[in-house]
């Protein structure tokens, strides 16, 4: 009898599988682009600009605390060690 090596049923893995990019990681092309438009922010004048900006019509201010600013806030909020948050009644009263 030869000795013959058995091979395991199912489908083979590529040997590279699993090996992409880093979970998280940005593509070329997107962080490319947050350089552009970075780069071309701090052209404009950078912050000092853009606080002068939304100080010149309340209708930027409501642009810049309604859709920029809410940008840098966590997508998600979580309690005390990472739990639940957690909502006491009696301050819930004295906003009513």
């Amino acid at each position: 009898m030869s000795n013959k090596e058995v091979l395991p049923s199912g489908k083979r893995k590529p040997p590279a599988a699993g090996m992409g990019r880093v979970k998280g990681s940005l593509n070329k092309t997107t962080k490319s682009a947050k350089e552009a438009i970075a780069a071309a922010a701090e052209t404009l004048g950078g912050a000092v600009r853009l606080a002068e900006w939304a100080a010149e019509d309340p209708a930027n201010e409501r642009v810049f605390w309604g859709t920029i600013y809410p940008k840098l806030l966590p997508l998600q909020v979580t309690g005390e060690g990472g739990g639940p948050v957690i909502i006491q009644a009696s301050a819930l009263d004295e906003r009513i």
